[in-house]
């Protein structure tokens, strides 16, 4: 119950900072992307602003016996690069030129019904469905969040 609520806090304050940073306007994101055109910074800045957050952070925990919230640090082990990464990569890359939006700006865009959060919001459902619809028909395993713990 402990995870879940940490959980749904840090999804409250992450919401809370897209509003306010302004990165769930569309606009914000494509006039970033828009180097050759009306070039707008403001999500440069909130990037750095977000690394100069994690860094530390990130040094402090990683210095901690295990988590608040978790018996053990849970982190991916694959370092691999297959085709099927860069593909999603890509196709990431993409509908977040095309639309504004990547998954979390278009959940917060979404809650007070904006349609065209709704529509990516579907879109990129289907896609994830799509996605393991077909693994599932290929044999191949689904992906997994890493189970391997790594102790202090």
């Amino acid at each position: 119950m402990r995870g879940l609520i940490t959980a749904a806090a840090s999804g409250l304050v992450f919401g809370i900072g897209l509003v306010v940073s302004g990165m769930t306007r569309p606009d914000v994101v494509v006039g970033f992307l828009d180097v050759l055109g009306t070039w707008d910074p403001s999500l440069g800045v909130v990037m750095v602003g977000a690394l100069l957050v994690h860094a530390p952070l990130r040094w402090l925990i990683e210095r901690r016996r295990s988590p608040l919230c978790s018996d053990a640090f849970r982190m991916p082990t694959r370092r691999d690069l297959d085709a099927r990464l860069v593909v999603g990569a890509a196709l990431f890359g993409v509908g977040w030129g095309l639309a504004g939006y990547c998954p979390g700006p278009a959940v917060v865009s979404a809650l007070p019904g904006g349609p065209k959060a709704l529509t990516f919001l579907a879109a990129m459902l289907a896609g994830m469905v799509l996605v393991h619809r077909v693994d599932a028909l290929a044999g191949r395993p689904l992906a997994r969040v890493a189970s391997p713990e790594r102790r202090h």
